[in-house]
Parts: C-alpha cells; structure tokens; sequence
C-alpha cells in the first residue's frame, strides 16, 4: 500500500496539537521547539506533494479512499491536482513562517500553538477533499479555531467583536453553501458525496442556475466578496500576527478554492448564467478595496484591504471562464498567500517594536529594522504585479483572460462580452495604479524619513528566526517571478480539467 501522504499532511498538525497541549505550559521552550519540528515536517511533505506531482499525467494523484458512512455515501476521499497542490504548499509554508514569527509569544504558547494546527487540519483538510460532506466537515474545523485565536491573542481593542464578526458572517455563508451541497446531492440520485461523481450528475440547466448563488456565494464569503467581506479587515487588523497570516495568506483561499470546486467546477451552466454578476462584484472588490487601502492610516489595515482587492482578481479570474484566466487565478492565489503572509509578518514586527500601527507616527524604522524594509519592498514589488516578481505571473494572465473572455466558447450566452471585456480590464488595471500609490506611500512613511525621537533607542532590530521567515517568504516570491515554469504548467493541468467541465456543461 502506498504511504497516505495526504493523510499525514492533514493529521500531523491536529496530532502534534494534541501532543503540545500535554506538554507542562510552564516548558515554553520545549512548546515552541516541538512546536516547530511538526511545522517543519508538515512543510517538507507538503513541498515533496508538490514536486512529486505527475504533470503529464495529471488529473488527481496520491488519492486515498477509505468509506467511512457507507449508508449515507460518505467516504474520506482525499488527493491533489494541479488547482490544490501549490494551495497545499502554501498551507505549509505560512504554518511554518508562522511558528517561527511567534516565537516571542508568552501568554500561553501551548494553547496558541495548539489551536493554530487545529486551524491548519481543517484548512489542509478542505484543499485535498474529494469528498462534498469531508470538504464541509474540515471547513468548519477551520473556522471555530479562529474565532478562539482572535478573541484570546487578538488585539484588546477590537478582538472580541472582530471575533464575533468574522465567525457569523464565515458561519451563515457555510450554513446557505450546505443546503446548496445537499440539495446537489439529492437530486443527483446517486447517494455518494463524491465529488468526482457529482461531476457527471448531469443537473438540469434551471437546478444548476437556481443553486449556483447558494455554492458559490456561500463560499466566497471567506473569500471576502464584496459586499460580503468587512469582516475580514476587522479580522486581520484583531487578529495576532500569525493568525493574520493564516487568515490572509490562507484562510481566504479555502473560500475561493471551494467557491472554485464546489460551484463552478459542479455546477457549470450556473457558473456561466451568472458569470456578469460575479464579474461586477469581482471587479468592485478589486478597484474599491485598492481605493479604501490607499485612505487608510493604520499600517494593518492598510494590507486588510489591500488583501480584499487582491482576491478580487481571484474571482475576476474565475469569472472570465478563460484559461488564462483560471491559471492566473490559480497563480494569484498561490502568490498572494505568501506576499500577504509576508506584509502581516512585516507589520507584526514594526507594531512589537514600536507599539502602534498608526503610518503618520512612524518613520526611519529601515535603520532599526532592515530586513524587514528589504522584505516588505520585495513584497509591495509583488503587489503591484512587477514583471520578475510572483505577482507579474499571476496577474498578467487574470487581465489577459478578462480581456478576451469575450471570444470564449463558456460565455457564449453572453454576446456583449465580446466589447464590454476590454473595458473591464481596463477599469480593473486602475488598481495597478493605486496599489503603488499606497505601497510607495507606506515605504516612506513608515521605512524611511526620519525615525520620531520616540522610538529612537527603543526600537530594535528583529530576530534572526524573524529573518529567516521574512527571507524564505521573500525568496519564494522572486523564484516563482524569476521561474513561472515552477508554478504555471502544474497549475495548467488543474485548469484543463475545469474546461472539460465548463465544455461538457
């Protein structure tokens, strides 16, 4: 039998949670040492996954099938394509980086910890399912970790509500994606949640249109959709930094990942009936959130909604229905997760430091703390889409796909789109401008200049753990940029499988 690789990568990190918690909480650094080792295996298994995987032969690989309730057509049906491995490796990566930036945790790092790989069984869980009920089930194990991460480690001011928030909004988007899940399982007849077999159900084109909004909506929720997404920059700001970014870097792909899987990929005549209106919002997320980021004056806030616009070119993607479209899609997500998990890292290590996150009141913090100015620049690089940096890879083919959607085969039903699309691309690329603007602006303000006498002797210089997450973060970045052949031709075979799909709607 082969080794259940995808099984380890998805249980390691709830086992060595429930390992910590019987740790003494008074043996800090034996916590925050195991705590490391489990992130550090999970990562390593999670790069093999992605470098092992069989680009030639695609389709779903190091599958793994075991029934679980028989009587119901639920089974642990797990395995990985070229859509979900890079998000497997992304979980891995930030899980990692994020033991390592909170290492200086001293209220209760065994608990922290604890929860934190909870938090990532439920996300790993839901990136490799098969299985619509297993999707389900590890979606909500990811989310009630959360809302125990913000409300005890978050920041005093806003925790508690931004706690709150983020869970009933995540909660009623899953709660109206069940009844969307069962009501497709119940029509298909077939009584199995196997995703792969609800694929070839053969719904009607009206069931497929009336369900559609329920899938898809519900997910992209934690995907942060507009107008479904002010929860997630209360969030990000409450949040503790690696919670941040697990929230940011992570957490908001499982929304548009399963929005992806669950709604497009199984419902695709939905998909394309209601293809403009995900267009508008997409493309209202991507412009308003770069317009709000730019006007705000706390530093994490700033990166909150800079994410929102961010994962608007997600959905922009999805919603053009083109395979440069889903491939940049695919990339973005990859890439962003690291840039903002990168930005959340950056802005944690400036907030320990010098106690506020408010831009007019920082200033010279490069002299103090260089890599982090180094790192954070290298990220803003990203963020504006700069051809030799992930960002450029990602982006690029999300506007060529939106430009020329309208020569699709998948939106055939709208023959507008052929005129409108180059207009959409263009109102879209306003963000480019906009996101340099507030980038350019933060690195002034807050990395150059002079530093305020207030902070002149107290603030220092970050760890050398803190560097090599901010380093590792970077330098991924620069290697998907400087080699897209890493990324794009795994993530191509993933897209090819949708366009049968869309193709034989």
């Amino acid at each position: 039998m082969d080794f259940p690789i995808l099984s380890v990568i998805v249980f390691a990190p709830l086992v060595a949670g429930l390992l910590l918690l019987l740790i003494p909480g008074e043996r800090k650094s034996e916590i925050r040492v195991a705590a490391l080792a489990a992130a550090t295996v999970t990562m390593l298994l999670s790069l093999w996954v992605y470098f092992s995987y069989d680009q030639a032969a695609g389709g779903y690989q190091f599958v793994e099938r075991y029934e679980w309730l028989p009587a119901l057509g639920v089974s642990y049906y797990v395995g990985v394509d070229g859509m979900n491995a890079p998000l497997v490796l992304l979980t891995g990566v930030v899980m990692f980086t994020g033991v390592l930036i909170s290492w200086g945790i001293d209220d209760r790092p065994r608990e922290f910890f604890a929860f934190l790989f909870i938090l990532a069984t439920g996300v790993f869980g839901v990136f490799v399912a098969l299985d619509l009920f297993m999707l389900f089930f590890f979606y909500e194990i990811a989310v009630f970790p959360m809302y125990l991460l913000i409300a005890l480690w978050g920041w005093k001011v806003t925790r508690e509500y931004a706690a709150m928030k983020l869970t009933l909004y995540l909660f009623v988007g899953s709660v109206i994606a069940l009844v969307g899940a069962l009501a497709m399982y119940f029509q298909s007849g077939l009584g199995t949640f196997d995703m792969l077999a609800l694929e070839q159900a053969g719904y009607s084109t009206a069931f497929q249109q009336f369900w559609f909004p329920f899938v898809f909506f519900g997910f992209a929720v934690l995907g942060g959709i507009f107008p479904f997404h002010n929860w997630s920059p209360d969030g990000h700001v409450a949040a503790p930094t690696a919670v941040s970014m697990f929230h940011a870097g992570v957490l908001m792909k499982l929304g548009a990942f399963a929005a992806l899987r669950v709604g497009i990929m199984l419902l695709p005549e939905g998909a394309q009936a209601w293809m403009p209106v995900i267009i508008f919002l997409a493309l209202t997320n991507v412009v308003y959130g770069a317009f709000i980021a730019m006007v705000q004056t706390d530093f994490k806030y700033v990166i909150g909604y800079s994410s929102v616009s961010h994962m608007g070119l997600v959905m922009l993607g999805f919603a053009s229905l083109s395979k440069n479209g889903f491939i940049g899609a695919g990339v973005q997500m990859f890439s962003h997760g690291v840039m903002t998990a990168l930005f959340f890292a950056a802005v944690g290590m400036v907030y320990d430091r010098a106690h506020t996150r408010d831009i007019p009141r920082l200033g010279g913090m490069a002299k103090a703390m260089p890599w982090v100015a180094i790192t954070f620049i290298i990220g803003g690089l990203v963020s504006m889409g700069m051809p030799g940096f992930s960002g450029f890879v990602a982006e690029f083919p999300i506007f060529m796909g939106v430009w020329t959607m309208g020569s699709s085969p998948y939106n055939a039903n709208w023959p507008y789109m052929g005129w409108v699309a180059p207009l959409i691309a263009i109102v879209a690329a306003i963000s480019i401008v906009i996101t340099a603007s507030y980038i350019v602006r933060i690195v002034r303000q807050v990395f150059f200049g002079k530093m305020p006498a207030e902070f002149v002797g107290h603030v220092g210089d970050v760890t050398a753990l803190d560097k090599v997450a901010l380093v590792f973060l970077a330098a991924i970045m620069v290697l998907v940029g400087v080699f897209p052949g890493l990324i794009v031709p795994l993530v191509e075979t993933g897209v090819d499988s949708i366009l049968r799909l869309l193709g034989g709607a």
